[in-house]
């Protein structure tokens, strides 16, 4: 069964000296002006439950000024469990408790998913690659903890790699460090791409709900070692064997350019991840109508993905993006967060919702 939060705490976390939640419904709207946090409860709910920030901020930003520690708690249940899931950032350290027992993040992904959709999602499709590729992560991390595992490991490696190569070291170390980026790179790779195969169709899907069929929308996966036609969007044999085999291959292929350039050029730090729309890259053709609703057709793939995967509807936080959208994307979402999904969104306008929503709405006011 799909576990739901009843209720939230924090302390001393970003601008709350106290902030507290109870007897949590499917739909929270907290309505509040700009600047008042509403965004902090957002991200608050996201450490408790998809276990990162969307902010990617350090632990000394998360704690409020002059305090030494921030705590976080969510009641979870799903009718028959009772869990608490707590959080404590002291330092340089977080450390995650389930029932008062401490856990590592690894432990605790996917317990209680959640889906996060903010105004700097809107860049998915217009922004770096780096980003989507780091959107796709995020969700794996949340789905699989041996994904996680292996994103942490390549990015120690890949860290290592570059500072070997600004430092000009010896070939010999650049190979040793090599063998250990074709393993878990490769795996990483694989991963993505698997992932990414799941995504796609869900796009595709929701992206013609969104948009109609008159446009044809594709996405697709290219990992670092292959080269990309954009008009003829292919699938890439990313198995194992084949993974390990294409990436020692491109790696020994760019040495030169790599000791050259003094930094790494092959691996899943540069896999692509391109959306097109009638052929055409919507990075740099779509309208922005199309982007969002590209980006729109992501988000709502990653909640059906998490549906299929653990068998529960993730929980769905939206910070102040209804005014970001138009009326066709806002009832898209609207007619997604109807269909049983514990929903918390944050505004300053509850013009944006019709009578029988905030009807059905705990709305809290959060004041100055």
């Amino acid at each position: 069964m799909t576990l739901r939060i009843t209720g939230v705490s924090f302390r001393d976390f970003r601008s709350y000296e106290a902030f507290e939640l109870r007897n949590v419904g499917m739909l929270s709207i907290l309505v509040g002006p700009n600047a008042v946090g509403k965004t902090n409860v957002i991200e608050g709910i996201q450490l408790l439950t998809a276990l990162t920030s969307f902010r990617h901020a350090t632990i000394e930003q998360l704690i409020r000024h002059g305090r030494s520690a921030a705590s976080l708690s969510a009641d979870v249940s799903d009718g028959n469990r009772q869990l608490d899931v707590g959080l404590r950032m002291e330092g340089h350290v977080k450390r995650y408790q389930l029932n008062g027992k401490a856990k590592k993040p690894a432990e605790l992904k996917g317990l209680v998913p959640s889906v996060t959709f903010t105004p700097d999602d809107l860049d998915l499709v217009k922004g770096s690659m780096s980003g989507r590729r780091q959107a796709v992560d995020s969700l794996g991390s949340q789905l699989n903890a041996n994904y996680y595992l292996i994103l942490k490991d390549y990015e120690k490696v890949i860290r290592h790699k570059n500072k070997l190569l600004k430092e000009e070291a010896s070939l010999l170390l650049i190979d040793s460090i090599d063998e250990m980026l074709i393993t878990c790179g490769a795996q990483l790779t694989c991963y993505r791409a698997a992932l990414f195969e799941k995504l796609a169709p869900y796009m595709k899907q929701r992206y013609e709900q969104i948009a109609g069929t008159r446009e044809r929308f594709e996405a697709w996966f290219a990992p670092s070692w292959e080269s990309i036609d954009e008009k003829n969007p292919q699938r890439f044999d990313v198995s194992r064997e084949t993974s390990r085999e294409r990436l020692a291959a491109a790696l020994k292929e760019h040495r030169g350019e790599e000791v050259q350039r003094r930094r790494a050029l092959v691996g899943p730090h540069v896999d692509q991840l391109v959306f097109t729309i009638d052929g055409l890259n919507a990075t740099h053709y779509g309208s922005q109508g199309q982007q969002r609703s590209v980006v729109l057709a992501y988000k709502l793939a990653e909640a059906a993905v998490i549906e299929e995967m653990l068998d529960q509807k993730p929980i769905l936080l939206l910070d102040d993006v209804m005014s970001e959208l138009d009326g066709e994307r806002r009832e898209a979402l609207v007619d997604y967060i109807s269909d049983d999904v514990q929903t918390f969104i944050t505004t300053a306008n509850l013009a944006y919702f019709d009578r029988d929503m905030l009807s059905s709405a705990d709305v809290v006011n959060l004041p100055l």
